[in-house]
């Protein structure tokens, strides 16, 4: 099953009630069956943004621990990639977790993305194939 990307703002969205896309986050992703997957730079973002939320950090390393979310990107392997990837993006400008992310959808053949970041309407990953973004903003 293809896998579906996931970054920080659904993170954020999904865990502290008063974002404003907290419902729909839910709602899309009791549809969803495929395997959810990020990077390490959107779960240290995700962290640091959830910092003041009691419990909402420990919900991260615990859906990273069952499984929940998979984290199958080094950046050890991947760094060349992704320093092409902000290079060619600095105008917008691109971050390294979406960086991370674009190079993700590359590997894995999937643009499918939980994101509430509209760069991700800019950004093309495999040959100049677009996002398609699960959250409607």
């Amino acid at each position: 099953m293809t896998p579906v990307l996931v970054d920080t703002g659904f993170i954020v969205a999904r865990l502290d009630r008063s974002e404003r896309y907290h419902k729909q986050c839910l709602t899309v992703l009791d549809d969803l069956k495929a395997p959810l997957i990020t990077c390490e730079a959107v779960i240290v973002e995700s962290y640091f943004l959830l910092r003041h939320l009691p419990g909402t950090r420990d919900a991260i390393l615990q859906n990273i621990q069952q499984g929940i979310l998979q984290i199958p990107f080094r950046l050890t392997d991947r760094a060349a990639a992704a320093e092409t990837l902000l290079k060619k993006y600095a105008d917008v400008p691109m971050d390294l977790a979406d960086a991370c992310l674009v190079d993700l959808a590359t590997q894995f053949g999937t643009g499918r993305i939980l994101t509430l970041d509209g760069d991700f309407n800019i950004y093309r990953w495999g040959r100049k194939r677009a996002f398609e973004l699960l959250i409607e903003l």
